[in-house]
């Protein structure tokens, strides 16, 4: 088997501001696999809150390259590496050429049922209510948004958005931004707001104190579950579990997460580390599982891969398999 890989940068929009961090690029691990005169690609882009870089899982993903070059199989490849980017790239590329050397599309060898879904569409993080609700008023077509806050005036951001979009469902992400004293404070102001979910108040490894809490509103664990090793304490915690390839490593990981956390009575999500419709393709296979999707990010890059993901008001309705699967 014939073994690539390289980084490729994609520009965005516009800078993207979530707590703590900003990006104007999205940097990418690309992997092709070569076999039988087939080619199947993956992307990724790492974990970022776990050090993960483009760099780092090229390195991981290259130290690997005689072993891959073998022929070992998806599950041989659970072991060889840990969950995170450099796996996810080539798990999803192993799909890809699995799916193209058996003549089969993703749903044949899935056997999940395709069907549209629509996304939420990333209000980013910025210094004023005025700003974002700037942002989101001119997101006029997306029906659902997904609010990225830290600590700074949120409830008033979240009222300035509201007030600009009265007709939009309202998701909030903090990414690990508050003390448990403020998400306190803002959940019965939330309400009032009717918000649909709120996504990773605490910080990961700090939010114990969400275990008997009765949240009157929905909370979703992003950072705070990786992967199905991590599901029995984050579903004491959460109500809804945010899977990302990049944190599973892989969508053969993926699936087992969403299967294991449905059978705990948790809600899912699929969400995105913000790269090309190669990293959303695989995504949009487990969004078909899930209650909520995040699958946006190519619509935060200036530029996508010829044959992506279309995107209509929020909808996103199939894969081209000449792009992935």
């Amino acid at each position: 088997m014939k073994f690539s890989i390289h980084i490729a940068d994609w520009e965005l929009t516009e800078p993207f501001r979530i707590s703590g961090s900003e990006w104007l690029t999205s940097y990418c691990l690309v992997v092709q696999l070569e076999q039988d005169g087939c080619i199947g690609r993956g992307e990724a882009q790492g974990v970022d809150y776990l050090d993960e870089t483009a760099e780092s899982i090229f390195e991981e993903a290259h130290a690997v390259a005689d072993q891959i070059r073998k022929g070992i199989s998806r599950r041989e490849l659970q072991d060889l590496l840990p969950p995170g980017g450099a796996r996810n790239a080539i798990d999803c590329a192993m799909w890809d050429l699995e799916c193209k050397r058996a003549g089969k599309s993703i749903w044949q060898l899935t056997g999940i049922t395709p069907k549209p879904v629509t996304t939420v569409f990333t209000i980013g993080l910025e210094d004023t209510p005025e700003r974002m609700a700037a942002k989101a008023a001119a997101a006029a077509n997306a029906p659902i948004l997904k609010i990225k806050l830290d600590s700074h005036m949120p409830y008033e951001k979240l009222a300035a958005i509201r007030a600009a979009r009265p007709d939009a469902e309202l998701v909030v992400d903090v990414n690990q931004g508050w003390s448990f004293e403020l998400m306190q404070e803002m959940l019965p102001k939330c309400v009032g707001l009717k918000l649909a979910m709120l996504e990773q108040p605490l910080a990961r490894g700090g939010d114990e104190k969400l275990e008997g809490y009765k949240s009157p509103i929905i909370l979703a664990a992003d950072e705070s579950c990786l992967h199905s090793g991590e599901l029995d304490t984050a579903a004491r915690r959460y109500g809804m579990i945010n899977i990302k390839l990049d944190k599973t490593g892989g969508l053969t990981e993926a699936l087992r997460l969403a299967k294991a956390a449905k059978d705990k009575g948790c809600k899912l999500m699929i969400g995105n580390m913000v790269g090309t419709s190669l990293s959303m393709a695989p995504a949009f296979v487990v969004a078909q599982l899930c209650d909520l999707v995040d699958i946006d990010g190519p619509l935060l890059l200036k530029y996508d891969l010829p044959l992506g993901l279309s995107y209509h008001n929020g909808v996103v309705n199939e894969i081209d398999p000449r792009l992935w699967g």
